[in-house]
């Protein structure tokens, strides 16, 4: 491989036989306007196949190097990558997401024209089934997202993060790579790291990708106790978060919790006054919430689909609930405690996983 190349394409998977093909197709149908490029791909000992098709993909095209994530973790991968990389613009691809064939062009092109320091383009999503769909209008809601700019697939301009990136070189050089303590929020923390050294990030939707978001409630519940759980670890390396918004979710959990263990209180010892108190408060987070929920499911499934409507409830549930609850399940793990590295045997790794 010439070390006169423009774009390097760096991607860390492990066990993504499903999704694989997808993703390196849309790398190789890319139309990079006569710009050089490498793709390396850092498996993290898959053992689903997944490393054999790299293998066969990479037979058939040299600019396609598959490398060995000795880490598993998604950040020791994206580092193995861009150590071996020799791009003079890095760009981060995810194996869960195809990619319009003019992505590569107009990530280079957003990056020179706006001067930013990360540049990418708003969370799109491509689904097959109604839990999925309905997934997906969640994962698109204000409800569920706060408000996120990254969300919203018409908004150009300055946010705290996008998915995946597109850097110079020496953005890295400067600040440094991904942080490998952190099995989830690596992306987000690495953009906290680059707004507080004085960079900018730079949303454009020409920038185009569909991410394929989880299928089951059960996966997303889980996907986002791990959001929620490593976001403390994001928290307490930088002492802020990279957004208000990421507090919500562990008020909301709290509020749960406090109110039901007065409620619980109230009905064993406290006077009838207190336990009716308890109960309001109560019944009226309880109302509050299942009527919220229910209007923003309604919005949700009449831009969506109708049929996803009886799902959507469950889908926000599970995006409230699982993210305050591992944010609470790491206070313990995070709060005034050295910072462990992140390794193949930590029960916290094996639990998030």
């Amino acid at each position: 491989m010439s070390h006169c190349v423009d774009i390097s394409i760096v991607a860390a998977c492990r066990n993504e036989a499903p999704h694989i093909r997808e993703f390196l197709d849309s790398i190789l149908t890319q139309d990079f306007g006569g710009m050089t490029w490498e793709a390396l791909i850092s498996d993290g000992m898959s053992n689903d196949g997944t490393r054999e098709i790299l293998d066969a993909y990479s037979e058939r095209c040299p600019n396609i190097r598959v490398l060995t994530n000795q880490g598993h973790t998604t950040s020791t991968g994206l580092n193995t990558a861009i150590r071996a990389s020799v791009g003079r613009i890095i760009m981060r691809f995810d194996a869960h997401t195809s990619y319009g064939v003019d992505y590569c062009q107009r990530s280079v092109e957003t990056l020179e024209r706006t001067g930013a320091d990360n540049v990418g383009g708003p969370a799109r999503t491509k689904v097959e089934g109604v839990k999925a769909r309905a997934i997906a209008a969640a994962y698109h809601s204000r409800f569920s997202t706060g408000g996120a700019r990254f969300h919203d697939p018409g908004f150009e301009g300055f946010v705290d993060t996008v998915p995946y990136g597109c850097w110079r070189r020496e953005t890295f050089d400067r600040i440094g790579l991904f942080d490998e303590s952190l099995v989830r929020n690596q992306d987000d923390e690495f953009n906290l790291r680059l707004l507080r050294a004085g960079g900018k990030i730079w949303q454009n939707p020409a920038i185009v990708s569909w991410y394929s978001p989880r299928t089951t409630i059960h996966g997303l519940f889980h996907q986002y106790f791990q959001y929620g759980f490593w976001k403390v670890a994001v928290i307490r390396k930088h002492h802020v978060p990279g957004s208000w918004r990421h507090l919500v979710p562990i008020g909301f959990v709290l509020a749960w919790i406090l109110l039901g263990l007065m409620w619980m209180i109230a009905f064993v010892t406290g006077p009838v006054l207190f336990f009716d108190w308890a109960s309001g408060l109560l019944l009226a987070l309880l109302c509050g919430y299942a009527a919220a929920n229910i209007a923003a499911s309604f919005l949700s499934a009449r831009k969506h689909g109708w049929d996803t409507l009886i799902l959507l409830p469950s889908a926000f549930a599970a995006f409230h609930f699982s993210y305050g609850l591992g944010f609470l399940a790491a206070l313990p793990r995070f709060t005034g405690r050295p910072k462990e590295r992140v390794t193949e045997n930590s029960v916290f790794t094996r639990i998030t996983r």
